[in-house]
């Protein structure tokens, strides 16, 4: 089992979920989150006044997958994602030694 956490452009997420739906992902986390990279912040004005944005608001998404679908997930997120221009994003990958635990439920499986 993989997590995968993927940082997008908030407006593609409608697009990325329809993508990992169609290879058989079942579930997903979602977050607003901020940050900068390569993309850094801009300078915005409102109302005559100057306004330094440092954080560009992103979407994080997690999911939990086998590692049969692991490069079908990856393939989905890039190809959906990908605009060419910085700040797209990034994903990362991470082993998952899963032990399900489920709130409700008293016993681990």
């Amino acid at each position: 089992m993989k997590k995968v956490e993927a940082i997008i452009r908030p407006h593609l997420l409608d697009a990325v979920r329809t993508a990992l739906q169609e290879v058989a992902v079942v579930g997903m986390t979602i977050s607003e989150v901020q940050g900068y990279g390569r993309q850094k912040g801009h300078t915005e004005t409102y109302r005559g006044a100057e306004y330094q944005i440092e954080f560009i608001p992103k979407i994080k998404i997690e999911v939990v997958v086998p590692d049969e679908i692991e490069e079908a997930t990856l393939e989905a997120i890039i190809k959906t994602a990908r605009t060419g221009k910085f700040g797209d994003g990034k994903i990362f990958v991470l082993p998952l030694d899963l032990s399900l635990i489920h709130i409700s439920e008293p016993t681990r499986r």
